[in-house]
């Protein structure tokens, strides 16, 4: 791969950006700072890997020239090892390369507000529901990232109709964007006697968490209602008007916030995830108004689209966009899902750059 313009011009910038990193002022203006360290640590992987190609490519020349001029059978042989070698060393840095310098999705880096929602199958449903919300949570804690529940309906069985919570730290929604979409689970239901599978389904809805800032919602265009919470099989919650729903009226979403005493903080959280679902809605609009034949990396991400089966009787698990079959589920559901998520976000690197080199 040849040191093309837009390379060389992120070279120089990490050039000026090591200069300016070690500037004493810099720290004085903590926004500022904080950027430059997030473009410099992005710039020093492409450095590091052209580095890593170019250092590969001088040794490959080198092996080269000992393997026409070398008269010793043996050392061309070692030589002829050494330039195989040396080629798919290069060929991986380049396709890193190649990668790297793929313009970042600006919301890889956004906290995200995830929803779960019991599908077709009622109790077994919900309790998948709830066994999907902590494989999720278990695997936020191996990332150290924050989690909290913004609004749950749980059943009496200990399931979940429909359960939303929030996911902070480093690089969340490029981790978790692959999920929204149908997950499909088989397996016996503990209530099920006669030992029968049974197939269940839930939805899961990925949302980049917006910014106040980026989402400008008008007081006027808000109808707000406060009643009482309730719990499971109408239990009472609290004798208190806390429950908050929010409706949204020019786009017809409403939010709906009980879990909180406080009717503060139910709208606080109400307002996040109305934030979160029309900031959607906009990207998917100008996403598509962008470009009709760029489809998202994988599948469509459509939350009406079966993404995955959880097959327990054969502990297996298939993510049916990538054609990918684990028989691991047993560990997976634990939240070792490192794998799974790393395949997926290979799959889209590897779109990525079939649809760049095209």
């Amino acid at each position: 791969m040849q040191k093309n313009e837009r390379l060389d011009s992120l070279l120089r910038r990490h050039e000026e950006l090591s200069r300016l990193v070690q500037d004493p002022e810099l720290v004085k203006n903590q926004q500022k700072y904080r950027d430059i360290m997030r473009e410099y640590a992005q710039l020093s992987e492409i450095t590091t890997a052209y580095g890593e190609m170019t250092a590969f490519s001088r040794q490959f020349e080198d092996a080269k020239s000992i393997f026409q001029d070398e008269k010793d059978p043996e050392m061309r042989e070692l030589a002829k090892e050494e330039l195989h070698e040396l080629e798919v060393r290069i060929k991986d840095a380049e396709d890193r390369l190649k990668f790297l310098l793929i313009p970042k999705d600006p919301l890889d880096e956004k906290n995200i507000i995830m929803e779960i929602r019991a599908g077709t199958g009622g109790d077994e449903a919900a309790l998948f529901a709830a066994d999907l919300f902590r494989m999720y949570s278990r695997f936020a804690e191996t990332k150290n990232w924050k989690f909290e529940i913004m609004s749950s309906n749980e059943t009496e069985l200990g399931g979940f109709k429909e359960i939303v919570f929030s996911v902070s730290g480093h690089n969340v929604y490029e981790n978790l964007r692959y999920e929204s979409g149908v997950h499909r689970v088989q397996r016996v239901p503990t209530t099920e006697a006669s030992g029968r599978i049974h197939t269940s389904a839930v939805t899961v809805a990925v949302l980049p968490e917006a910014d106040e800032t980026e989402i400008d919602i008008r007081q006027d265009d808000l109808r707000i209602d406060v009643m009482r919470a309730g719990g499971p099989g109408g239990q009472c919650v609290n004798t208190t008007d806390s429950a908050v729903r929010i409706t949204h009226i020019p786009s017809g979403v409403v939010v709906h916030c009980q879990d909180e005493k406080s009717q503060i903080k139910n709208k606080a959280k109400a307002m996040r995830i109305l934030r979160a679902r029309i900031y959607e809605l906009e990207e998917a609009k100008a996403h598509s108004e962008r470009a009709e034949a760029r489809k998202n990396q994988i599948g469509s991400g459509d939350r009406s689209e079966r993404i995955r089966t959880y097959n327990f009787p054969q502990n297996r698990l298939t993510d049916h966009r990538i054609n990918l079959t684990l028989y691991k589920l047993d560990l997976i559901m634990q939240g070792d899902v490192e794998e799974l998520f790393d395949a997926l976000k290979l799959s889209a690197r590897e779109e990525l750059l079939r649809a760049t080199a095209s």
